[in-house]
């Protein structure tokens, strides 16, 4: 038993000597590089001691037009194991499979896990890159611990990703409109069903091949439907607007990644696609304020005579900060500021663009209908990038969006032209972290 672990037992056997043991303590805690975080003296992740099995029955990865998301998953999946004694233990990259866990992990009981989403690209160079990992391995971090979980080095993290890319590299697709879909995930694994802490938990990542369209599609296909939904803590209802909803009772667990933040969608989502819509548009509270649109970040533009305004809503606790979201701000700002040469592509060069994170509520969005200034909206993610909206069902009634042939508006498609440029690589950019 390290002397970090006698101390800390010797506080709870002596209450007197606690403020003591604490100043002690924290003599040994660092904070981590990439977050901040005061972490404990336990090992953290060694990409160092990585141990790789290659499998002996490789796949042949089936052809592009065949992909959905989810659902193809290469040869190889990462794993590694924690503790609270002996803290981040060896890496390994072995063979994709089922992960043995107890009928009482923690994990399955009370939704221990936290995950990512992130992808891999081959440019025309046939060079692999990553899309802005490190605010992945932030965000992974800080839902990480807000269930508890502990931490990591997310530079660390971001190592081993490349290696199971490099072992992976060719399920990589090389069409331009393809991608290697990468999903982290910790799960808390320890055989207790006490509701606390995790003391055992494990970290797994698989990739999955998937199409993500690079080029404008048809108007009819790049469209998205969608069903406001005022989900209640129970998602079958939908319009409650006195009810607590999903998004108030997430005040706490909303800005995060989290399994239990997505599984209560479902039944809403289902009942959307009932009523002929493919996505719910989340409202919240009395004043209908729009949130998120299905899983997904929400954007809408609004003109204001030779200025368009985009918004989106306010990281205020119930809304995730997207890697795409702030991407597409950053963008959108860049272009928007006098001090900054940056300008978007195949924006219209008579208009000028303004940027807020700001509420925007139904009546709002109904009044620029009316008055015919409602420009747009969009739902931005990393499985989607840009999924435009070109109507929404409130109150019985659809509320027609405008969208032009591609399906796009003046500012998706400029922001989407600059994204997926830099994503694939055809615009050099710092967010293009290269693989290999």
């Amino acid at each position: 038993m390290n002397r970090y672990r006698l101390q800390l037992l010797s506080a709870i056997a002596s209450r007197p000597q606690w403020t003591k043991v604490r100043l002690i303590t924290t003599q040994n805690v660092v904070p981590d590089p990439m977050t901040g975080e005061l972490m404990t003296p336990t090992p953290d992740i060694q990409p160092h001691l990585l141990q790789i099995d290659k499998t002996t029955n490789p796949k042949t990865p089936p052809p592009p037009q065949t992909l959905a998301f989810g659902r193809t998953f290469t040869d190889h999946m990462l794993t590694i194991p924690w503790n609270v004694v002996a803290g981040w233990g060896i890496p390994e990259i072995k063979p994709y499979g089922p992960i043995q866990l107890d009928p009482s992990a923690t994990g399955l009981h009370y939704a221990q896990t936290a995950f990512e989403g992130m992808k891999a690209y081959r440019d025309e160079a046939s060079k692999v890159s990553l899309f802005r990992p490190d605010m992945n391995m932030k965000r992974l971090n800080t839902s990480a611990r807000r269930i508890a979980l502990p931490t990591f080095n997310g530079d660390a993290l971001i190592e081993l990703i490349k290696q199971l890319v490099r072992v992976d590299k060719h399920w990589v697709p090389a069409e331009p409109s393809h991608s290697l879909y990468i999903r982290p995930n910790i799960i808390g694994t320890a055989k207790d069903l006490s509701v606390m802490p995790p003391t055992e938990k494990r970290f797994s990542m698989s990739f999955s091949a998937r199409w993500a369209r690079t080029t404008p599609l048809d108007s009819s296909q790049s469209r998205c439907t969608v069903q406001p939904s005022l989900s209640a803590l129970l998602p079958e209802v939908h319009v409650v607007a006195s009810a607590p909803s999903l998004l108030t009772i997430a005040a706490g667990t909303g800005a995060f990644k989290l399994g239990v933040n997505y599984g209560p969608g479902v039944m809403p989502q289902k009942t959307a696609a009932a009523l002929g819509y493919t996505q719910n548009l989340w409202l919240h509270g009395p004043e209908h304020e729009l949130t998120e649109v299905g899983t997904m970040n929400m954007f809408v533009v609004f003109r204001h005579r030779d200025t368009l305004e985009l918004v989106t809503p306010p990281l205020d606790g119930m809304i995730l900060p997207g890697v795409t979201r702030d991407s597409v701000l950053t963008l959108a700002k860049q272009h928007a500021s006098a001090n900054d040469p940056f300008t978007l592509p195949r924006f219209p060069s008579q208009l000028k663009l303004a940027v807020s994170e700001r509420r925007v509520t139904m009546k709002e969005i109904l009044a620029a209908s009316k008055e015919a200034r409602l420009v747009e909206m969009f739902g931005s993610g990393t499985a989607a990038v840009i999924s435009p909206v070109d109507r929404i069902g409130y109150s019985g009634e659809d509320v027609l969006i405008p969208t032009e042939e591609d399906g796009m508006g003046p500012v998706s498609r400029a922001v989407w032209t600059e994204l997926v440029g830099r994503q694939w690589g055809r615009i050099p950019s710092e967010w293009s972290v290269l693989v290999d």
